[in-house]
C-alpha cells in the first residue's frame, strides 16, 4: 500500500510522532525505485521543513528492501533538534555552511544528490542574502558535482501569477515574476542550467507549489485564520498544494527525470484549490464561521503539474483526506512551526 493510501485511510493523526511516521513511510513504489539510488546518497539543505522527513523517508525505504543505503543529511543544523531526529533514524549528518567553497569541497563524492536549499523570507529586509544563498551555492555545487544526478527544488513563484481559468502555469512559460525572491530563484535555475549545460550534468528542477502537512502550509494557514475568527483575504483566490509525503517521494523518484540540458517538472496535486471554497469548508469541520475580504481576481500564482502527474502518477493524498486532519490538529492546538506561507502576498514582497 503506498504512503499516499495509508494516509488517505487513516482517521486522524494525534500526535507529532504519529505525523512523522506518516511523512516518512515509504510506499511500494519508492521501496522499488530507492534499489536504483547507490551509496552515499547526499541531500544538501536537509534541516528545513522537507529535509528531515525526505531523508528518513529515503532511509526508510531502502531498510524496507534490505538496501545498503547510506543517508547523509547535510546542513547549517541551527536547529540542533533537527540533527537529533535524523542521527536517531539511521540518517548521518553533516554540519556546512554551503556558502563556505572549502565545505562544500570537503563534502562526500556521490552520484546522487538532492538540492533542498534555499532561502524566500526575510528577502525585504536583506536581498543580497537571499541572491547569494540562490544563485552562490548552485554554482558552487554544480561545481561539485559535474557528475551527479541532481534534483533540484525550485519554486512556483519563478512564475508571475497567471490567468486562473488556464489552469495553471506551463513548465515552457517565461518567467517573469514580481519581486527579488522569486527573480533570485529564477537566477537559481539559470545557474544550475548553465553548469548542466556546460559539464553534461543530469538535472531535473522542480517547481513545487506547495507543500503541506499539519504544522505548516496554506490549508494550515487557512485552518488557524478559520479557528482564530480571523479575516479570509481573497485577493490571491486559488493556490496548488501537495501532502509532504507525496511531495517528497516524488523528490526522490525525480532523480530518473535528470537530464542534460535539464529537465523542468511542476511539483503539485492538479487541481486548482479556491480560498473561498477551502476556508468555508475548514469552517465546517471547525465549526466556525468564516469571514472573507475583498473579491476574487481573474489570477493567482498557479502551476499545472500535469507532465509530472503522468510521469509519475499523480499523488494520492486528496484534499478531502488534508482538510480533516488539518483541521483536527488545529482544533486540538497542534504544533506549528511558525511559518506562515503569506499566500495571500501578490507582489513578491516577502
Amino acid at each position: 500500500m503506498s504512503t499516499a493510501a495509508r494516509a488517505d485511510s487513516q482517521e486522524l493523526i494525534h500526535t507529532e510522532a504519529e505525523l512523522e511516521d506518516a511523512l516518512t513511510r515509504p510506499g511500494e513504489t519508492l521501496r522499488s525505485f530507492i534499489k536504483t539510488v547507490v551509496s552515499p546518497f547526499v541531500i544538501l539543505g536537509a534541516g528545513g521543513k522537507m529535509g528531515p522527513t525526505l531523508a528518513v523517508l529515503a532511509r526508510r525505504a531502502a531498510l524496507a528492501v534490505g538496501h545498503p543505503l547510506e543517508v547523509i543529511a547535510v546542513s547549517r543544523f541551527t536547529d540542533s533538534r533537527a540533527r537529533r531526529w535524523l542521527e536517531e533514524r539511521e540518517v548521518k549528518t553533516l554540519n556546512c555552511d554551503l556558502l563556505d567553497n572549502a565545505a562544500v569541497q570537503a563534502l562526500p563524492d556521490t552520484v546522487n544528490l538532492i538540492y533542498l536549499v534555499g532561502l524566500k523570507f526575510g528577502t525585504s529586509q536583506n536581498p543580497a542574502a537571499t541572491w547569494a544563498m540562490n544563485t552562490i551555492v548552485p554554482a558552487r555545487v554544480a561545481e561539485r558535482y559535474p557528475r551527479a544526478r541532481i534534483v533540484a527544488l525550485s519554486t512556483g513563484n519563478v512564475y508571475p501569477c497567471s490567468a486562473v481559468a488556464r489552469g495553471g502555469s506551463l513548465e515552457t512559460d517565461p518567467l517573469t515574476p514580481l519581486g527579488e525572491y522569486a527573480n533570485a530563484a529564477v537566477g537559481r535555475e539559470r545557474v544550475f542550467e548553465f553548469f548542466s549545460q556546460r559539464n553534461s550534468t543530469p538535472l531535473a528542477l522542480l517547481r513545487l507549489l506547495y507543500a503541506v502537512e499539519l504544522r505548516y502550509g496554506v490549508l494550515v494557514d487557512l485552518a488557524r485564520m478559520v479557528h482564530a475568527g480571523e479575516t479570509v483575504p481573497l485577493a490571491n483566490g486559488y493556490f496548488n498544494c501537495i501532502w509532504q509525503a507525496n511531495a517528497n517521494e516524488m523528490i526522490l523518484r525525480s532523480l530518473a527525470l535528470t537530464a542534460s540540458p535539464p529537465s523542468v517538472w511542476n511539483l503539485c496535486r492538479p487541481e486548482v484549490f479556491s480560498v473561498r471554497s477551502v476556508a468555508t469548508r475548514m469552517g465546517e469541520l471547525l465549526g466556525q464561521p468564516v469571514k472573507f475580504s475583498g473579491a476574487e481576481t481573474s489570477t493567482a500564482l498557479l502551476g499545472n503539474a500535469a507532465r509530472l502527474c503522468t510521469e509519475l502518477g499523480p499523488p494520492a493524498t486528496s484534499l478531502e483526506t488534508m482538510l480533516p486532519l488539518i483541521a483536527n490538529w488545529v482544533k486540538r492546538d497542534g504544533a506549528n512551526l511558525g511559518r506562515p506561507t503569506h499566500f495571500e502576498v501578490r507582489d513578491g514582497q516577502y
